[in-house]
């Protein structure tokens, strides 16, 4: 009889939940921190938690832990609202795995490809410099540097421009007229469960005792000039443009390779942002 994986996911939201869903379909027993745990899915095993406090939660697991996922999202989108998160919270933990004389296999750090600062158009993958200009891609470096140097093996997947259910940003803009007739920068994308699968994937990986690298890049298979994604959705919307209603471009352009994701076995279902797209519309 194996003992059962046990993993806690750190930030048990969109992301996160998607994530210990699919390790819980594997079998694995998964422990879901989140400030309020009510609506946690089924067979996930609360722990109510919140990641600014130092002090260890009282249902934190006292058996071993195999696997942490950290995959918190900021509450406030400014540096303070990140240092919190990204850095003081997985200090916090690393302490009360310490308290608890835990030692996981690894622990993953859901990170951003906001920590490349390249707006040439170039491809980047894991083995590109990484000197952002913003302060956001700072502090997740900064975080993923604080996972690596945990004293646990840990791993880096940087993720781009999420989106899928509950995430309709731009389908609602595109519908109020907004158009991007000078937006030739590139993006990156990927479909929320191809996130979540990917994260899955490293753990199960792991699990099964083969390599797994620091560091890998969760994106689609095709990186796309945001006036391209734009004037397809007006398309499938059947909706044109509204003068004044211009979007603002984001910052950088890169394309990021997800060739080291794939080689690890996983495959996104949603290859590029049309099929992504379509499905989310056809909801």
């Amino acid at each position: 009889m194996h003992k059962q994986v046990r993993v806690v996911v750190v930030g048990c939201g969109d992301i996160g939940s998607r994530v210990a869903v699919l390790l819980q379909q594997q079998g694995w027993l998964v422990h879901g921190l989140r400030r309020t745990t009510a609506h946690l899915p089924a067979q996930i095993l609360p722990i109510a938690a919140d990641m600014q406090q130092p002090q260890c939660p009282a249902d934190w697991p006292q058996q071993p832990i195999d696997y942490v996922v950290y995959a918190m999202a900021a509450q406030r989108m400014d540096a303070q609202g990140y240092q919190q998160a990204y850095v003081q919270g997985q200090r916090h933990l690393y302490s009360w795995l310490a308290q608890h004389q835990q030692q996981p296999k690894r622990v993953v750090f859901v990170s951003s490809t906001g920590v490349y600062g390249q707006n040439d158009d170039s491809w980047i993958d894991e083995q590109s410099p990484t000197e952002p200009a913003r302060w956001a891609g700072q502090i997740m470096l900064e975080a993923e540097q604080c996972a690596a140097q945990s004293g646990h093996p840990a791993t880096a997947v940087r993720l781009s421009g999420i989106y899928g259910p509950g995430r309709h940003m731009l389908i609602d803009r595109v519908r109020a007229g907004y158009h991007a007739p000078h937006l030739h920068s590139f993006t990156n994308r990927i479909h929320a469960d191809d996130a979540a699968a990917l994260i899955a994937k490293v753990l199960l990986v792991d699990a099964q005792g083969q390599a797994v690298e620091p560091i890998y890049i969760g994106v689609d298979n095709e990186p796309v000039e945001q006036a391209e994604v734009v004037a397809w959705l007006q398309q499938r919307l059947g909706v044109s443009s509204v003068a004044e209603c211009i979007l603002k471009p984001r910052s950088g352009s890169k394309r990021c390779s997800n060739a080291r994701a794939r080689a690890l076995g996983w495959t996104p279902r949603y290859p590029s942002f049309r099929e992504g797209y379509a499905a989310q519309l056809a909801e």
